[in-house]
């Protein structure tokens, strides 16, 4: 089973994927070798998950939702604010239901949902986010994924896709003013390097699927389905456990390094949620949700707590 990602060594992502291996080794006396290749080593997410339908590789863990638009509908912004209400969302019945819907239009089967590094917030090199209006004008980085372009276009910003691997040599050059990801991901790729001004408003979660190629799932001994399956609720477990016990250590070292944090105010950051709440209308439209299912999941997060 080689199976690909895009984080560095020390991510929460990297760790617990080889613990992952580890255990399916264990569960399964060596008879399911798990390779995994991480750092972007087999190319960009987008390219890993291809590689995946294709079945030239068996497995890649990441917020590519190219060929699954609907897993969108959890990265709505300011949808959720703790551990709890992003683990309910994951786990509910809505979220495996949108997973059955990606296995049957892609040809891959996701055994694990989990975060993909935890809240994100965003950075720049030109001056403080304190207020929606200070996005106007800026470019801002994005992954291409859906609700990142709308939040930041909803907000004024201009947005450009580069790829995360290039992402720091695209902030130093400038090719980006901008950027947004949690800080484990900062930490682990130095972005503070090259971005002088961060704002914590924990905007946005990621899911992080774990996507295996369907034929080859299908083709294993049921045995071997149950263990991988539950290595892989391990495994989910252990990564979110993981961003939680290293995003404090993260955010003090990009603190340390000398660039700026700004924590909004409750008053400011409802300016924010108030500001975003097109992109809701937007996702609607096109068709990533319902209006019943932001009910829904609305519903999850306030229950909770």
């Amino acid at each position: 089973m080689v199976v690909g990602h895009a984080q560095p060594e020390g991510n929460p992502r990297y760790t617990s994927m080889e613990k992952f291996a580890e255990d399916v080794a264990a569960a399964t006396n060596g008879h399911v070798t798990v390779q995994v290749y991480g750092n972007g080593q087999l190319g960009t997410e987008k390219e890993m998950l291809e590689q995946v339908v294709a079945g030239t590789i068996q497995g890649m863990r990441g917020g590519q939702f190219d060929f699954s638009p609907r897993l969108l509908m959890f990265t709505l912004p300011f949808l959720t604010q703790t551990r709890a209400q992003i683990t309910a969302l994951l786990t509910s019945d809505l979220a495996k239901s949108v997973c059955e819907e990606a296995e049957a239009e892609t040809g891959t089967v996701i055994i694990n949902l989990c975060d993909a590094g935890g809240y994100r917030q965003f950075s720049n090199s030109k001056h403080p986010i304190t207020k929606p209006e200070d996005l106007q004008g800026l470019k801002m980085r994005t992954n291409g994924m859906k609700t990142i372009d709308l939040t930041f276009q909803t907000l004024g910003a201009t947005t450009t896709t580069i790829a995360y691997s290039d992402l720091y040599m695209g902030l130093k050059t400038g090719v980006a003013d901008g950027q947004e990801n949690p800080w484990v991901n900062v930490q682990g790729m130095k972005f503070y390097e090259v971005q002088q001004y961060f704002t914590e408003v924990n905007y946005q979660f990621h899911p992080d699927p774990f996507y295996v190629n369907a034929t080859w799932w299908n083709s294993l001994p049921e045995e071997f389905q149950t263990i991988l399956t539950d290595c892989a609720t391990d495994m989910g477990t252990y990564n979110d456990q993981l961003i939680d016990e290293t995003s404090q250590a993260a955010r003090d070292e990009i603190e340390a390094s000398g660039a700026e944090i700004y924590v909004p105010t409750a008053e400011e950051l409802e300016a924010f949620k108030e500001a975003v709440q097109p992109v809701y209308d937007q996702c609607v439209a096109e068709g990533i949700c319902t209006e019943e299912e932001i009910a829904e999941m609305q519903e999850i997060v306030a229950n909770a707590g």
